[in-house]
């Protein structure tokens, strides 16, 4: 007898995220986020004599035994590489403007160079304070809503890869880190280049480098 509970009695887990994952929609049996199909000659999915072993699907794993279900099931689409990239530079902006007015109000430059000097302090402080600035405006954004500036006016939000909840405040300074630290202090846009353009070529979650580090995805909102 199924341990699940009967249509229409409200019952539902707690639940205090509302990002975390869906039931996936009904798109049909060619859809990456459809229910496995029920198991032949009318076996019970929860054990009940219709796999080998008493599992759920065959070998106690997903069907075929081809290992554990697709963690993005139940989820919203992954969000193209292309408009991840386009939210990406409109927050670099927006920090870039906030990083360039305080510096100047400062009097610090990226560079300062007279005829026998370089002022290697001064362009030191202006990377430490960019890097501040860039990893305390994703981390505080993030941790809060899943979507800095550029996310939410795209359409997209920064999700757990285990259960598509909001990342917590650890796993969003740790993808800040990974994408804004090389950034400020030795490879500038090569770095946001090599990282954020990893989801291009990356299977089958299209994480960059700073997605794989933090354990997330991002996906259409």
């Amino acid at each position: 007898m199924s341990s699940q509970p009967p249509p229409g009695s409200g019952e539902q887990p707690p639940d205090d995220d509302r990002f975390r994952k869906q039931p996936p929609p009904d798109e049909g049996s060619g859809s990456p986020y459809s229910a496995p199909p029920p198991p032949p000659h009318g076996g019970s999915p929860s054990g009940g004599g219709g796999a080998p072993y008493g599992g759920g699907a065959p070998y106690g794993g997903a069907p075929y035994g081809g290992g554990p279900a697709d963690p993005l099931a139940g989820m919203p689409p992954l969000a193209p590489s292309g408009r991840r990239t386009l939210a990406r530079i409109i927050d670099m902006i927006l920090v870039g403007i906030v990083v360039w007015l305080i510096t100047w109000g400062f009097g610090v430059s990226e560079y300062d160079v007279s005829s026998d000097n370089m002022q290697v302090g001064k362009s030191l402080a202006q990377s430490a304070l960019a890097a501040v600035l860039y990893i305390a405006y994703d981390t505080v954004l993030i941790t809060r809503s899943g979507q800095t500036l550029g996310k939410k006016w795209l359409g997209m939000r920064v999700a757990n890869l285990d259960n598509g909840s909001t990342p917590s405040v650890q796993s969003t300074l740790t993808r800040s880190a990974v994408l804004w630290i090389p950034f400020a202090f030795c490879c500038a846009c090569i770095w946001t280049a090599i990282s954020g353009g990893w989801s291009y070529f990356d299977k089958p979650y299209k994480q960059g480098l700073h997605d794989k580090a933090a354990k997330t995805v991002v996906v259409t909102t």
